[in-house]
């Protein structure tokens, strides 16, 4: 009897820990919520002061502080751990800001980031520099990149489009202004066409002309037609296509340079280097062009093929090169992308600004894409799981990068939503001729539909 009701003392504790852990499994987001996050302020409110001397990040007290404890107390004077602010939870974390003392920089902090995932019982830490002494801890209580839930509030706007999470639990927000162009790499099935089909319904609801070069016969922008307002299904598609967008790229310079030349006197305002100094009623509408596989466009058989190679590539060069004043943006994406292309594979890839690479099969491959931006890059692409599709490393010629991962997106949802922004596409007459017929929807025909009996022998 005695057996019987220590066995029925144990079994809610029992319970209880094995639906946490199932719950820490299967719902990360709901365990973190209900036991993770209480646990984790307890520790960093019971261990903030000691957790800080162990990783080096107090100092000596000030003299007036030190004679203030000599006077008031008996107690050793003991070194200073920087003053930590509010604590502010959220569903996948919690943040909290620290004023650093004399002497130190985030840096220091951004060294400990480990120790404090361990010390306060996180999945990681994220480390911000918010301004002169101060800066913001970031902690991510689990995995957020396993199961993608994107952040209800994104600030957006003309040319931003949250495409995708970073690991600190914030969104990517791709922003054409302020890197107007891009390059994605990625094997087969590692989410390349995913990431695309998100920055292209981003900005179907916006007024941007989107322009596509598929020579995979349109099979990945082909459900987007309705959207776009050209498209280029194969290289000698391509080859007509470019041209006409260098001639609106020249037109638009024209533009501006009409613009500046106006009499003297005028506003400094009215004076502009780019399309977006033009008053909004002369403005022309930005243009996103999307290149699928472009080692399509470098591959030729003959020498008829490598002329019209050579100047496709010398015209995405100079799009690359000039386009951004024009408003002009350049989405490039392949599975590899370097030097073994041909001529001008290497000053195509130095133009573009941005680098996303998802999993590749080979480590050249992601050094083509990251090896210019840090080395650590280029380790954390080639560690990307099969199993993962849709993570990948983004990082800008500034030097910075992070872990990705795009939420999933069917094919129809996206085509859908191309469809139902049908009418926005903007009125550019250079581009007309490029964009595909799209035939109406049939209308079904409302009352009973009679079914012709089967023909039988």
């Amino acid at each position: 009897m005695t057996d019987l009701v220590t066995l029925a003392e144990l079994g809610g504790p029992l319970a209880a820990i094995g639906g946490a852990a199932y719950a820490r499994h299967a719902h990360p987001a709901a365990y973190w919520s209900t036991v993770g996050l209480p646990l984790s302020v307890a520790r960093l409110l019971a261990s903030y002061s000691s957790t800080m001397d162990a990783c080096g990040l107090t100092v000596e007290p000030s003299r007036w502080r030190a004679l203030a404890v000599r006077a008031t107390t008996r107690r050793e004077i003991r070194p200073v751990p920087p003053r930590r602010g509010v604590i502010r939870p959220n569903s996948t974390g919690l943040r909290v800001r620290l004023r650093l003392a004399p002497g130190q920089e985030p840096a220091d902090v951004a060294a400990s980031a480990e120790r404090l995932r361990h010390a306060w019982g996180v999945h990681a830490v994220y480390v911000r520099d918010v301004k002169p002494g101060v800066v913001e801890l970031r902690l991510v209580g689990y995995d957020v990149l396993r199961k993608v839930r994107m952040p209800r509030r994104v600030d957006g706007g003309l040319l931003r489009v949250p495409v995708a999470l970073r690991e600190d639990a914030t969104a990517f927000v791709r922003d054409y202004r302020a890197v107007p162009h891009e390059l994605v790499l990625g094997a087969t099935l590692s989410g390349k066409s995913m990431y695309l089909r998100h920055l292209v319904t981003g900005l179907a609801a916006q007024s941007v002309a989107l322009v596509g070069i598929d020579c995979k016969r349109g099979v990945e922008l082909a459900p987007f037609a309705p959207r776009l307002s050209a498209l280029a299904t194969d290289p000698d598609e391509a080859a007509e296509l470019l041209p006409v967008l260098v001639k609106e790229m020249e037109d638009r310079y024209d533009l501006i340079k009409a613009r500046q030349g106006i009499a003297p006197g005028t506003p400094g305002e009215e004076i502009t280097s780019d399309v977006w100094g033009l008053p909004e009623s002369e403005r022309p509408y930005p243009i996103v062009l999307f290149v699928d596989e472009v080692a399509e466009l470098f591959l030729v058989a003959t020498r008829k093929d490598e002329e019209r190679r050579d100047e496709m590539v010398t015209q995405l060069v100079r799009l690359a090169q000039l386009g951004r004043a024009a408003g002009i943006y350049l989405e490039v994406c392949g599975q590899r992308f370097g030097a073994e292309l041909g001529k001008g594979a290497t000053m195509l890839r130095a133009q573009l600004t941005g680098r996303v690479c998802h999993r590749v099969n080979d480590e050249a491959s992601a050094k083509m894409a990251l090896a210019d931006i840090a080395p650590e890059a280029v380790d954390a692409a080639c560690s990307i799981a099969p199993e993962l599709p849709g993570l990948a490393v983004v990082g800008d010629t500034s030097g910075g990068w992070s872990r990705i991962r795009t939420p999933y997106l069917s094919l129809a949802d996206a085509a859908a939503t191309c469809r139902e922004s049908a009418h926005l596409v903007p009125d550019v007459p250079a581009l007309t001729p490029f964009r595909l017929y799209i035939p109406p929807v049939p209308v079904e025909a409302s009352g009973t539909v009679t079914v012709p009996r089967p023909v039988t022998e």
